[in-house]
């Protein structure tokens, strides 16, 4: 099918999984217009189902338990149990068992288009070779947990200095309506079972975050407490878009919870699912952190060494792979990073090329 009946046939399925925000969708579609980085971010579905077609060798590589639509902006920052601030990928929307190769040519095929955008300046050779790189040695190593405030030499290239709390968070939170109506039992559950008391007065407001997930259903629980502002967030569950292509049941993600829980890193005590929702905390120093953004004084192979090492952290997650998947990296050609990522990226292009003239 080309793009237009693939988006129909996926956005008919989502419909019939979870409540879409009609006007949230059609925000989204607009970006995806408006950008070829924006229509990549929005259209994972698209990637499983040209994966297999573009790249057969590479889909029988060793499964693990992967990020799905893994992407340069697809990281972010948290704090950790003992308040520590960590960094590694913070988008598990759409993890599924994949050929480890499916999240490595699609980081690759992000950075050729960021590249081409002028958002980043490695080119794609170099930035192949780095991120397998610390993708081989992250996974020989047994895996290696991003805590800021431990590695200050080298992360401070990252452009952490960018991540300074932005000084209006809670003003534009607590700026939003008060939603009184229209709020699911279980979502109301949620929320007030990750709160710090439960007898804080809280408020529900509605948010309008991310990319690909515009349009599932989003409330944020917003209360005062020792002095300060609280939120938590419960996001609607959705199954990957490869539970789409593979014409699987049920209205949740079963591998959410064991991707985070799994994974090699300093651990958001806060996020988790719960029923059908996927719960985080709000904060300004919890955040994704968007390529566009960072400073233009910043050292980008010590950033995507980093991403390439956490996308090893996610796949140890996958236990007794690694020794397959080595090997199945010293039987490859040199090249076959770069020419996938390619490939896969070329076909997204003319995806948004015919879904911009629709």
């Amino acid at each position: 099918m080309n793009i237009q009946q693939a988006m129909t046939s996926y956005e008919r399925w989502m419909r019939s999984r979870i409540t879409v925000i009609e006007s949230d969708l059609r925000s989204k579609h607009e970006q995806m217009k408006s950008g070829l980085f924006y229509f990549f971010r929005g259209t994972f579905f698209r990637w499983a189902q040209l994966w297999p077609e573009l790249c057969p060798d590479l889909n029988r590589a060793p499964k693990v338990i992967g990020v799905g639509d893994l992407h340069v902006n697809s990281f972010g920052t948290w704090r950790d149990a003992e308040g520590r601030m960590a960094w590694g990928v913070d988008d598990f929307d759409d993890s599924y068992p994949l050929p480890y190769t499916s999240d490595l040519v699609r980081l690759t095929a992000s950075l050729k288009i960021v590249n081409d955008l002028g958002d980043l300046n490695t080119r794609l050779k170099i930035g192949c070779d780095i991120i397998l790189e610390a993708y081989q040695s992250t996974l020989k190593a047994g895996g290696c947990p991003i805590v800021l405030a431990e590695r200050e030499a080298t992360m401070d290239h990252l452009g952490v200095e960018s991540i300074d709390p932005p000084e209006d968070f809670w003003k534009k939170l607590n700026s939003r309506p008060t939603v009184r109506h229209d709020i699911p039992p279980d979502a109301k559950r949620a929320l007030e079972g990750t709160l710090p008391d439960d007898t804080l007065d809280y408020r529900i407001v509605l948010r309008k975050a991310g990319m690909g997930s515009l349009g599932q259903q989003r409330f944020v629980a917003i209360a005062e407490w020792n002095g300060g502002c609280i939120a938590r967030e419960a996001k609607e569950m959705i199954p990957s878009s490869c539970a789409w292509l593979d014409n699987h049941g049920g209205n949740r993600n079963p591998y959410y919870e064991q991707a985070i829980a799994n994974a090699v890193r300093a651990h958001d005590p806060f996020q988790k699912t719960i029923g059908r929702w996927i719960i985080r905390r709000l904060s300004p120093d919890s955040n994704p952190v968007e390529i566009a953004c960072l400073p233009k004084k910043r050292d980008e192979k010590v950033l995507l060494h980093a991403m390439g090492a956490e996308a090893a952290n996610v796949h140890l997650g996958s236990k007794g792979r690694v020794k397959g998947i080595l090997k199945d990296l010293h039987n490859r050609k040199s090249n076959w990073l770069r020419s996938a990522s390619k490939a896969m990226a070329q076909a997204i292009e003319k995806d948004w090329k015919d879904y911009k003239q629709s």
